[in-house]
């Protein structure tokens, strides 16, 4: 079965992260994704060190053409694609796309039915023209100065704003394939990095409001309950959170802690985030006498919320997800065998995932041309497709 997007075409002029993972979650529902690459394929698919996963995770399922922008017969064929595509999604820098004559103000004419989806660093305003990357949005809002410990602004782990960035691209393009079903017209949608990470961080401002307290790093975070952080075990360590009254009734008798319970005062949660001082080192020397194993043992099934902390290469292991098809066998280009997560959702009980297969750069050229209706030979003469 095709996905729920079957039918729907899309063209890609993308590199790196947000742009690709707007076309990747397209793919796995369904759509056709012809990525647009440069001549000799995105530079992407060469990135080293925290880059190098960047390509495989981000561009399955997808078909490739090569084409030089800058020769005119392959700026023809790019016309071409967005004039026969549903939706067309670009990340080049601001500006870069009107310049190539495929901006919304040139295509819609030409397709007006046509969802153009600019994914920028930052929204209209005076920012517009800075080049903006995920690292200088988590900087500009707020993300990196929440994560780290106070003074020291840290990036979190992933591209968690190019990725959420490419999300609200495709959540502004389904809009507006449902609105176009009922007027005909697509829509420009643009996205940027800047106001995803606003977004984000928005349950911070609205702290600051309600409280009049701006908010802590997290690291230094007064939480909402008294235990709710990491616990070092007998060996390996473990997130245990008690976020209601009834679980640390379950949570006292559980572990053994009475003289916890007997406290009759510490039975409602915001005495108990008051009293975190004398709770937490009674909490801590408890749950160290059992390894990781035994703490999880015991809390599978109690309610209680705990994680153990896990790493990203212990994933390709996780039962959970090996068990309920969240991984997808993909083949890199050096032909290794790896498992990759699929879209977080379920429909009807099934993952929608792509074929998952990685495209060679320009192996779907020759049949993407002919679609068209146009002769691969001249153009690959000329130079202009690869």
């Amino acid at each position: 079965m095709g996905g729920p997007l079957e039918g729907i075409r899309v063209v890609e002029f993308t590199h790196m992260v947000m742009g690709p993972a707007a076309g990747q979650i397209l793919a796995d529902l369904g759509a056709e994704v012809v990525k647009v690459e440069p001549l000799g394929g995105d530079a992407t698919r060469r990135l080293l060190g925290s880059g190098a996963g960047y390509f495989p995770m981000y561009n399955r399922g997808k078909q490739s053409i090569c084409l030089d922008l800058k020769h005119p017969a392959g700026l023809d064929v790019a016309r071409r694609l967005a004039v026969a595509s549903d939706i067309l999604v670009e990340n080049y820098r601001p500006g870069a796309i009107d310049r190539l004559g495929l901006g919304w103000e040139a295509l819609a004419p030409l397709n007006p039915g046509l969802i153009h989806v600019s994914e920028k660093g930052f929204l209209e305003g005076p920012y517009a023209e800075r080049t903006a990357l995920d690292e200088v949005a988590q900087m500009m809002g707020g993300l990196a100065y929440m994560t780290g410990p106070p003074g020291r602004p840290l990036r979190a782990g992933a591209s968690v704003i190019d990725v959420a960035g490419g999300m609200f691209s495709v959540i502004g393009a389904l809009a507006a394939l449902h609105e176009r079903a009922r007027t005909g017209r697509g829509r420009k949608v643009t996205a940027a990095l800047f106001e995803t990470t606003v977004f984000l961080v928005g349950q911070h401002m609205a702290q600051k409001a309600v409280t009049g307290v701006p908010a802590a790093p997290m690291p230094a975070r007064i939480s909402a309950w008294a235990i709710y952080d990491v616990f070092e075990t007998a060996d390996e360590p473990l997130f245990l959170g008690v976020v209601t009254d009834a679980l640390w009734e379950k949570f006292c008798a559980l572990f053994d802690l009475p003289e916890l319970w007997a406290r009759e005062e510490w039975r409602t949660n915001n005495a108990r985030v008051k009293a975190r001082d004398e709770i937490l080192p009674v909490v801590r020397a408890r749950l160290k006498q059992f390894t990781r194993a035994e703490l999880v043992a015991r809390l599978e099934g109690s309610g209680l919320p705990f994680a153990p902390i896990g790493r990203p290469e212990d994933l390709f292991e996780d039962p959970h997800l090996l068990a309920s098809g969240g991984l997808q066998p993909v083949t890199l280009e050096d032909g290794t065998l790896t498992l990759l997560p699929l879209v977080p959702v379920s429909l009807d009980g099934a993952r929608p995932a792509s074929s998952g297969a990685l495209p060679r750069p320009g192996e779907h050229t020759d049949a993407i041309l002919a679609r068209l209706g146009l002769d691969p030979a001249p153009l690959r003469a000329a130079g202009a497709v690869g």
